[in-house]
Parts: structure tokens; sequence; C-alpha cells
């Protein structure tokens, strides 16, 4: 699989884990309304969100950003003593994340649109890989 979807699908399962765990605990409907459009298997490729060049950049540099500093935090992940040493450093990526996103210029509810987008809908795949380096 290519280096550059394997780290957008990547960082697309932890996006989506970290927010539905943001989600659960502060019980916001946030990941459904987000992915409710997303929700029939038989509809992808028929979403009609349209995002423009600005916000596919700004995505890509995020995700480049955030799938450095998921190799930055795997092994300490991975070396964790303790679920608490587990709990407390998936938080502190999900802040940093939170961060990278925000740097953009970019809410996480519209990053994670996209990285649902590029994995349902081949149109925002394309124009994405054609923006990774």
């Amino acid at each position: 699989m290519n280096k550059r979807v394997q780290s957008v699908l990547t960082t697309t399962a932890l996006v989506s884990l970290l927010s539905a765990a943001s989600a659960l605990a502060q019980q916001t409907p946030a990941i459904e309304k987000i992915t409710e459009s997303f929700s029939e298997p038989a509809a992808a490729g028929t979403h009609t969100a349209f995002y423009n060049d600005a916000q596919l950049h700004r995505f890509v540099n995020a995700q480049q950003q955030i799938g450095n500093l998921q190799n930055d935090y795997k092994d300490r992940i991975d070396g964790a003593e303790s679920e608490a040493d587990v709990k407390r450093l998936g938080e502190e990526v999900n802040a940093r994340m939170a961060k990278i996103i925000e740097s953009q210029n970019m809410d996480i509810d519209t990053y994670n649109a996209i990285a649902i987008a590029y994995n349902s809908e081949p149109s925002i795949r394309n124009r994405i890989d054609a923006l990774m380096p």
C-alpha cells in the first residue's frame, strides 16, 4: 500500500478513535453528526460535500504533521507500563493533534469530515493524493 495512503488511513483511524473517545467523555454527538451522511455503505461515492483547494491544502499540511506526531508517540505508547500511562499519552496526543489541526486554521470537525471523505469519495481522495508530497 502506498505510504501516504497508509498514513492517511492510519491518521483517520487514530483521529476517529480519539475523537470518539473524547465525544463519549463529553457526551456530545459530534462524531455521529460528522458521519451521519456516510451511514450507508451503499451510498459511498454519493456524498456531495465540496472542499476547496485551500481546505485540502490545510488538511494535507495537518496530516503530515500528525503523521510525524504519530511516529513520535508510537514507541512511547507501545512501551507504556500501565493503562493509565496509555490513557495519559493518548490524551496528550489528542491535545497535540487538535493544536496541529487548529494551527492550520481548520476545525476538528472539518478535518474529520475530510478524512472520512478521503476514505469514501474517490474524487476527494484523488485531489488529496495530488497534493501530497
